[in-house]
């Protein structure tokens, strides 16, 4: 079964097909780095991620572009207020870049920590003002915008003539207008509402501007996207991914000024979204105190949850839905989401065991065709299941309800003789690297060390102090040089039993 992803742009499910094989060129729009991660952001990098695992299994070459918003973002996504990042710079009396570089940082520590691998090329709006600034002069040279007073707007009526604004998103533009109050006391400087900044124009005071043939300024939000997909996969490409919530206006934008452009493309020929998150039903926001940051939900520290959850049991949280689903964030969806990820990682623990049962090679016998064992054909049909999931719209929650099924099958193996019997040990073989392949290698789960190293080494200096006691000195040459073989020494003082990094 050949793989499928459903397009917004089309709103329905396409046979994924590079537009220059075996080149595959994605973008997802990232982060503005003005404050830390929340696990909303996280959302679609974990989906962006499982897909480029798995684009690359399939034979893919792949280009996975990830963008810094350090610049152009205005507040509100209006084309005016102040820039989050200038506004946190100014707070903090810090330069912007100061407050970008810092976040940047911190947000690649949590993507990491989720497992996520890093994009191949991950730029930076402020690194690619010329761009932008290119882009805005075809806009204009081919008559989608205009001037005024230092800024560039992007003309929408103007647009709608020839194109059709609202394509993605299934938004009609005079619904649009009639959901808008225009400005008629005049102070807007834009001809219609509707209309966005391509370029601002900046004060001597702005913290962040840049010269341009219009004079001192900054690019709209929107124009990063398509000037930077545009350098890096060419000016149409295969994939732009991001949150629902990106859908309208940023997408939107997006695609006008590619079509607007010398590129006179949609920019990307499948649109991706990823659906949003809720937190106990009630949508993430810092006005209702339940605005969970990645560092916090790993550490404990949020008073929306009762516990921190590890960064493999986010992963597991997020996966364990479709990517087009929402997903609802409390304890009781995380606790479940914990048992899921620790079943599968006892399943990689399984593995190696069930791989010592398998009997040695056959000696040499009769020539002649050896019959299909009878239990082959389950386990090739449940190993086969893993992918048929990923093939159906990147469907990882199905995928992992079949790691479930096959799982269940090979404790079956594990622990019944005459089913391990029933099955070929080449089958098994198999299905035990496919299994193990899924979970690391394209779900990109990992095991993690639960055990907390100084809680271990408080019980063990314990046990020492109680076979000291005991006068059990087989024991307490045992543990002393268990602990040795360690890096780490026991000190009998008059305060008690103490312990020490060797030095040897």
């Amino acid at each position: 079964m050949p793989l499928s992803l459903y397009n917004t742009l089309t709103r329905k499910k396409e046979e994924f097909q590079p537009l220059r094989p075996p080149v595959v060129g994605l973008y997802l729009c990232g982060p503005t780095v003005y404050n830390d991660a929340h696990l909303g952001n996280a959302r679609g990098p974990v989906v962006f991620d499982v897909l480029t695992r798995y684009l690359r299994h399939l034979g893919h070459l792949v280009r996975y572009v990830r963008n810094i918003t350090d610049v152009g973002h205005l507040q509100g996504d209006a084309d005016d207020g102040e820039d989050p990042v200038a506004r946190a710079a100014r707070a903090q009396q810090l330069e912007p870049m100061q407050v970008a570089q810092y976040y940047t940082t911190r947000y690649r520590h949590n993507m990491a920590a989720l497992g996520c691998l890093p994009p191949d090329i991950e730029p930076q709006a402020s690194g690619h003002i010329t761009e932008q600034i290119q882009l805005v002069e075809e806009i204009l040279a081919n008559g989608f915008a205009y001037e005024i007073n230092g800024s560039v707007y992007f003309d929408v009526p103007r647009y709608n003539e020839q194109y059709r604004y609202g394509q993605l998103s299934n938004r009609v533009v005079e619904e649009l207008l009639a959901g808008t109050r225009d400005n008629l006391a005049g102070q807007s400087e834009k001809r219609s509402p509707l209309d966005f900044a391509l370029w601002k124009s900046a004060g001597p005071t702005h913290l962040m501007r840049w010269p341009s043939p219009w004079g001192p300024g900054f690019p709209g939000w929107h124009l990063e996207c398509s000037a930077m997909s545009r350098k890096y996969l060419g000016p149409e490409f295969d994939i732009h991914g991001g949150g629902l919530d990106l859908m309208f206006p940023h997408h939107e934008c997006e695609m006008a000024q590619s079509q607007a452009s010398d590129s006179h493309t949609p920019e990307a020929r499948i649109w991706l979204h990823n659906n949003m998150l809720t937190v106990n039903g009630a949508k993430m926001s810092k006005s209702l105190g339940n605005f969970i940051t990645l560092d916090d939900l790993f550490a404990g520290t949020t008073g929306s949850l009762s516990q921190a959850y590890s960064p493999m049991t986010v992963r597991f949280f997020l996966l364990q839905a479709h990517y087009r689903s929402p997903v609802d964030l409390s304890d009781d969806a995380l606790q479940a989401a914990r048992k899921g990820y620790r079943k599968l990682m006892n399943g990689l623990r399984l593995l190696p065991k069930l791989q010592a049962l398998l009997p040695g090679a056959a000696p040499g016998g009769d020539e002649g065709e050896i019959p299909t064992p009878p239990g082959d054909a389950e386990v090739q049909k449940l190993t086969a299941d893993l992918f048929a999931g990923l093939d159906d719209d990147l469907n990882t929650a199905r995928c992992i309800a079949s790691l479930f099924n096959l799982l269940r099958k090979l404790n079956t193996l594990a622990t019944t003789p005459a089913a391990l019997a029933s099955v070929s040990p080449a089958v098994l073989t198999e299905a035990a690297a496919t299994y193990a392949t899924v979970v690391t290698e394209l779900l990109g789960l990992r095991d993690e060390p639960r055990a907390n190293a100084e809680e271990l080494l408080s019980l063990t200096l314990a046990f020492y102090t109680e076979a000291k006691t005991a006068k059990a000195y087989d024991k307490v040459d045992q543990i002393r040089a268990a602990l040795k073989g360690q890096g780490i020494v026991i000190k009998d003082t008059k305060a008690g039993v103490e312990w020490a990094y060797s030095e040897e």
